[in-house]
Order: structure tokens, then sequence, then C-alpha cells
């Protein structure tokens, strides 16, 4: 038992400082690739940026599960991947804006993200004084919550079912790259509209991950099987030779993302006890990081080998993701 209340105790307070060290590893290497004067520099930047988004995400994601307990899971990962996807669009327009102003200099252009950045660092430390233990949503919400934990310290098997179903759809997934080459290679959209279609995918994004979860809220994980659904549409219609087709498909990509990036990591909370489920998010983001790295590979092959064969494929993935996600249900019953 002492040994059980020094573990929660420590991540308690490490949580929000992961969260906050993350952030702040990609607040200074952002502005920094503007002024980065040689190569290596600026690809040592960029990993950076990268390993601040590893480090901030499950400890992100955990803060999340327990604030939103008390809101409703999937709606609060909804809300948050919405607003996730303004600073999407407003960001590139912001450093758009400064480029023309300067005349193409990138270092004004990149360090004025400096600003927005330091302001979020100042909201996380703010949040992190008057919400010490998140932990405590969850217990109003749940009082029971922790009971159910698993003394041998394992991740629940329905958590482990429902990450393949996630490698699975996600390795089905063709990558935004893949679809805009099409469209670019194959004579259908000019490349300076792909840029257009993408921020009207992102819109689609933060509709469908609100839309998700609330339904999921009120249904539970039987939504999910919309994922998989609309992640062989997409294949089905990106890929066609006409224009109004394939940018449907690119929107149903934006649909399928949105539930990806919010419900998809809401369920996780719902699957994995409190005690575990901070390790649990890190797992499940190593699973999709993984599996995304695996559908872009794969996904990018089959499009230059045969189209028809890369859209069976998809499907068959997806069909295998159903199975998937029907053994997750059955075994968290």
């Amino acid at each position: 038992m002492r040994r059980r209340r020094w573990r929660c105790g420590w991540c308690r307070g490490r949580f929000w400082g992961l969260a906050i060290a993350g952030y702040a590893l990609t607040v200074v290497a952002v502005p920094l690739l503007g002024v980065a004067g040689v190569l290596w520099a600026a690809c040592a930047l960029v990993i950076a940026e990268r390993v601040g988004k590893a480090v901030r995400s499950p400890a992100k994601d955990t803060l999340l599960s327990h604030a939103t307990a008390a809101t409703g899971r999937a709606r609060g990962f909804a809300v948050h991947e919405a607003m996730d996807q303004v600073g999407a669009l407003v960001g590139p327009l912001i450093v758009a804006g400064m480029l023309a102003i300067t005349g193409g200099a990138y270092g004004p252009a990149l360090g004025v993200l400096a600003v927005p950045g330091i302001a979020v660092l100042g909201l996380l430390v703010w949040l992190r004084a008057r919400v010490p233990d998140p932990q405590a949503y969850e217990r109003q919400a749940t009082p029971d919550t922790g009971q159910a934990a698993q003394t041998d310290g394992r991740l629940p098997a329905a958590f482990w079912t429902y990450a393949a179903f996630t490698a699975a759809t996600t390795a089905g997934f063709a990558t935004f790259g893949v679809l805009s080459y099409h469209l670019v290679e194959r004579h259908l959209m000019a490349a300076a509209w792909v840029p257009v279609l993408y921020a009207a995918a992102m819109a689609v994004d933060a509709v469908a991950a609100l839309a998700t979860g609330w339904l999921y809220d009120r249904h539970g994980t039987r939504v999910l099987m919309a994922l998989p659904v609309l992640t062989a549409a997409v294949a089905v219609l990106a890929f066609t030779n006409t224009v109004a087709i394939a940018a449907a498909g690119a929107l149903v990509w934006g649909a399928a993302m949105g539930i990806q990036e919010s419900t998809l990591r809401a369920t996780v909370a719902d699957l994995v006890p409190s005690p575990r489920r901070a390790t649990a998010y890190g797992v499940f983001a190593g699973v999709v990081g993984a599996a995304s790295l695996a559908g872009g590979a794969l996904t990018g092959a089959l499009y230059g080998y045969s189209i028809p064969v890369l859209i069976t494929v998809v499907v068959a993935v997806q069909v295998l993701a159903v199975a998937l996600l029907a053994a997750t249900r059955a075994t968290r019953r």
C-alpha cells in the first residue's frame, strides 16, 4: 500500500511537469528554426520539436482524461481537438502574413510564434497552481475509481485488443501527402489549391471530433465503428480520377482524422484504471506512431504499384479493424 501511494503521488507531480517541459521544448525549437543557419541545426531543432510532442502527449492526455471525467470524456477530448485545429489554421496564416510583410524572412515569421508559445506556458503554469491534482475531478465524478485497478500492475486485456484495433485502422489510413500527390500528379487540382483543400479537411476534422465525442458519451464504443468505415472510404474515393469525388475523399479523410485525434484517445481512459493510465497513454502513443509510419509506407508503396490493389488492401485491413473493435467490446464486457 505504501508503494502505491508513492507511485500515485509521483505521477501527480510529474504529469504537469512533463506536459510543461514538452511544450517548452516546442516553444524554444520552432522559433529557432527561423534562424538556423546550417542544415544540421535545423534537423536537430525539428527532432527537438518532435521530442517535445512525445514528452508532453501522454502526460497531457492523462491530465485531460481526469479533467473530462466530470464533463464527458469524449466531448472533452473533442473540444480539445477542435481547439487544436483552430491553432492549426491560425498558426500558418500568421506565418504566411509575416512572410508577406518581411519579404520572405523566416526569422521573424517563425519567431512571432514564440508569443503564443509563451502564453501557453503561462497558462499551463497557472493551471498547475489552480489544479495541482486533476484526479480530484475523477474521484468526484466516480468515487470508486481506482478500486478496479489490477493489483498485478498489468494493463487490462481490453486495452491491448483496443490497441490492436487502433494499429489496424491507423495502418490503413492514407496520409494527406499521398492524397495531395495523387491530386497534383493526375492533374486533378493545381498545387496552389491543395492547402485550401487541407484547410477544409481540418474544418471537417473539428466538426467530426465534436459530433463523435457527443455520440460516444451517449452510445459508447460502437460509435468507433465509423472510423474503419471512413478510413476505407478515403481510399475508395480519394484515389479516383474525378475531381469532385477525390476532393470528397480528402474531406472524409478530415472526418476520420477528427475521430482519431479525439474519441480514439478518450476511449483509453474508459478502458484503463487511473493508476495505470499514464503508462497506457504512453504505450498508445507508441502504437499510433508506429502504425502511422507503417500506414504511410504501405499506401505510398501500393500507390506506385497499383491503385486497385491499394484500395483492396486498405479495405481488408479495415475489416480486420472492425473485428478487433468487436473483440474489444466483448473483452471489456
